[in-house]
């Protein structure tokens, strides 16, 4: 009863400020992500409307995204590609990372279904999205010589102390092989 008396006698010039739930950051970047694919399909020549968005126009979008990228993505003709870590500047471009790109399209798909979007008819999902991201993940992959596999769970350290010396430590034994190498290389004082 306080607060609506309070709320009578303020001008008719101020106003109240209601503040919504606050959302998680995902839901903030999924909803930003989902106005910036509008924003682009308003741009877009000639103008598209959701539902005539394809999977085709989806590619677009993230082509165009690639200019805003910060990663950098050798040629194969680079004399740093397949290097993780290049010892000099090159002039190759700054693309989006698979990564990023992998998680916008999830949010986007979300997204497109929380607006109303039928799930059959979803672009964010189409074949052709998902064989664009594998490409430009196998790339990706080669050009900076990182492996996308699945990463192996955690030695516990405890373990590691009480091993006899003659034994290698486990977390020498699971580091991964350089190409043509053998786990065991890694490890000076192992026989083979």
């Amino acid at each position: 009863m306080e607060l609506i008396s309070h709320q009578a006698n303020r001008s008719p010039n101020t106003s109240i400020q209601s503040t919504p739930p606050s959302s998680s950051r995902y839901e903030n970047q999924k909803r930003r992500d989902w106005n910036t694919f509008c924003q682009y399909l308003r741009n877009h020549r000639p103008p598209l409307s959701l539902p005539s968005c394809s999977g085709a126009h989806v590619l677009e979008f993230l082509r165009y995204l690639d200019q805003f990228g910060k990663t950098k993505i050798h040629h194969q003709n680079c004399a740093f590609f397949g290097l993780p870590n290049p010892p000099a500047p090159c002039p190759c471009p700054l693309r989006q990372a698979w990564g990023s790109l992998d998680a916008l399209i999830g949010r986007l798909r979300a997204a497109y279904e929380e607006n109303g979007g039928p799930p059959e008819a979803n672009p964010f999902g189409s074949r052709a999205v998902r064989l664009y991201l594998r490409e430009v993940r196998d790339f990706q992959a080669k050009a900076r010589g990182v492996s996308y596999d699945k990463k192996r769970k955690r030695v516990n350290r405890q373990k590691t102390q009480t091993l006899p010396q003659t034994q290698p430590p486990l977390l020498l034994q699971q580091q991964q092989p350089h190409q043509g190498q053998s786990v065991m290389a890694n490890y000076s004082g192992a026989t083979v």
